[in-house]
């Protein structure tokens, strides 16, 4: 197991999920970077420290019990990891407050450490929470890998907080050190909304969701093809987002009954309103979660899904993989599983060493649309 060896403690630290002979770290030089920082500035046990987007609690369990701590982020699967972390190194659960995104962190905070998240958006919906939350000297770093720190995150910090001064790189990290000043209560332009003609929907999107300022090319591909049932069938709509596919499903199966799920606590904030906004008071389940890992097993009819390709900054296909294999777990036999995805990622191979059927609904030169029978 990786081990953080931080000024503030020796931790035993594992990603979210969790996959035999893991080969990443849940941390890296970014976090120490930013601990080492913190250690050198001076912390104090009354401190009241925020934490933003602190993948998998690296941070969160190196502060524990040693201040105040808040950790907000957008992440199931990293809440998952910092109760999981927490308790793997003797840390007690409440040394830490976990705050999802979805909602506002509580000031004032001493100390307020940042990782650039990968979507900006996110980034600077979290700034603008900031206004008013900050102590009177309070202090704001931000850090990241050099590779995934854009310069519009400095701008943004500047714009939102203050004069933002650069580090030197450390191991191919750097801190955007930012200096608080008096500004005016900014405007949020979150959520967007765009509109479909087919369904004819509006939807609304939180500053995480995937493509909010328009429907993606895979889910495009997707939604002509949606089976329609009469029905009281049992649908999932895995991974989520906005809702878009299991509001679509639903609009055209009237008696189905809809589970809508997603890691993102904004996608499931987004798949919310838009859900009360399209069918009103119509049943439906929609929560954050690790997939379909608390799914009953064969309780499930048909599940959609527009498998991720990523995972942060990190590109592949174990977290589709994953998917696959909780849809095949908690489908009846003879249940469908549907997916859209990009033509060179051979989703087809991988769904036949599940599925004892799979078959091609539809394709165009970038995307295909597979059905898989259980």
């Amino acid at each position: 197991m990786p081990i953080l060896d931080p000024p503030f403690a020796q931790l035993d630290l594992q990603r979210q999920p969790h996959q035999p002979n893991e080969p990443l770290q849940a941390f890296d030089a970014a976090d120490e970077y930013l601990l080492n920082h913190l250690h050198e500035q001076g912390i104090a046990a009354k401190d009241s420290v925020l934490l933003l987007n602190d993948g998998f609690g690296a941070l969160a369990c190196s502060l524990a019990g040693r201040c105040r701590v808040t950790s907000s982020g957008d992440s199931h699967l990293g809440f998952i990891a910092l109760r999981s972390n927490l308790a793997s190194n003797g840390l007690a659960s409440d040394a830490v407050t976990f705050v999802p995104s979805s909602e506002t962190p509580q000031g004032p905070f001493d100390q307020v450490l940042i990782r650039v998240p990968k979507t900006l958006a996110l980034l600077e919906e979290q700034l603008i929470r900031l206004h008013g939350q900050l102590a009177p000297g309070a202090r704001v770093v931000a850090g990241a890998m050099v590779k995934h720190l854009p310069r519009a995150a400095g701008d943004l910090l500047e714009q939102y907080i203050g004069p933002v001064q650069a580090s030197l790189a450390v191991k191919k990290a750097r801190l955007l050190l930012v200096t608080p000043e008096p500004k005016a209560a900014p405007a949020s332009p979150y959520p967007t909304r765009y509109r479909l003609d087919d369904p004819v929907i509006e939807l609304l999107n939180h500053a995480n969701v995937f493509c909010r300022e328009g429907l993606d090319i895979g889910t495009r591909a997707l939604l002509p093809h949606l089976p329609r049932h009469l029905g009281r069938i049992r649908v999932a709509d895995l991974g989520c987002g906005n809702g878009v596919l299991g509001i679509a499903y639903a609009l055209g199966s009237p008696q189905a009954q809809l589970t809508l799920v997603d890691e993102s606590y904004m996608a499931v904030q987004s798949a919310r309103e838009n859900w009360q906004a399209a069918l009103g008071e119509r049943s439906v389940e929609i929560r954050a979660g690790d997939g379909l890992a608390e799914q009953p097993a064969e309780s499930l009819d048909l599940v959609l899904c527009n498998p991720p390709f990523h995972q942060q900054q990190v590109v592949g296909d174990f977290l589709a993989w994953r998917m696959f294999q909780q849809a095949r777990a908690a489908l009846v036999k003879g249940g469908e599983l549907w997916i859209v995805g990009n033509r060179h990622l051979g989703y087809h191979a991988k769904l036949k060493r599940l599925f004892r059927g799979v078959e091609q609904v539809a394709a165009n030169p970038k995307f295909v649309v597979l059905k898989a029978i259980k």
